[in-house]
């Protein structure tokens, strides 16, 4: 497998200083290297979150130490984009994971605002979807919809058509809090004809179980 480009850059600088006295890169290969880092806590929260989401492990609490470490580093370098990710991900293991909807607000909103900063639609998405998540539990159910139709509406730009699909679940709920229950079974009928154009199996359930509780 291939080494990352910044660990053999980490080094080239190793050699370059050890044989040939040359310390001037060592600050920027050790920025690269804190980068890589940063991606890997990252990555390896998002796999401990797959694992608890799909059931059968308990939630595991070095999935938030991983966010904080990955924010703490994307901090460091002064990556807002990299933040904002990191920041959404703090956020959505107290509200999915610890049911902590208090404490994942604060988290959820700073990284709606830096990712819209950076122009990162994805990561801002998925901040709007779980702040209209946290209307929804509020009782703000206007709030909840626009939150939910803007993340849509990022999702489609994005060509993300199964996240459109999951958040058009929480719209058909929120449909029904409303008394809007014909536009809730349009919402769901337009959902689960999205999943199964595209095999979205998860969301599919999702679909389903909002049918018989709607």
């Amino acid at each position: 497998m291939a080494i990352d480009g910044r660990i053999e850059r980490a080094r080239a600088v190793y050699r370059a200083a050890v044989y040939g006295g040359d310390v001037g890169e060592l600050d920027d290969a050790a920025r690269g290297l804190d980068a890589v880092e940063a991606d890997v806590a990252l990555a390896r929260g998002l796999l401990l979150h797959a694992r608890f989401q799909h059931g059968g492990v308990d939630a595991d609490p070095a999935e938030l130490q991983l966010f904080e470490r990955a924010l703490e580093l994307y901090e460091g370098l002064h990556d807002e984009r990299g933040q904002a990710e990191a920041l959404f991900w703090i956020g959505c293991v107290h509200q999915f994971i610890r049911r902590d909807d208090p404490a994942a607000v604060p988290f959820l909103e700073r990284a709606e605002r830096l990712a819209a900063q950076v122009g990162d639609r994805a990561v801002r998405s998925e901040a709007l979807r779980h702040l209209g998540i946290s209307a929804h539990l509020a009782g703000r159910l206007d709030e909840a919809r626009d939150r939910l139709e803007e993340s849509s509406r990022l999702r489609r730009e994005d060509g993300n058509l199964a996240g459109v699909a999951s958040n058009m679940v929480g719209l058909a709920y929120i449909a029904a809090a409303q008394d809007r229950h014909a536009a809730a079974v349009a919402i769901l009928d337009e959902a689960g004809a999205i999943v199964r154009e595209h095999g979205a199996h998860a969301i599919e359930r999702h679909v389903e179980e909002a049918r018989t509780q709607i």
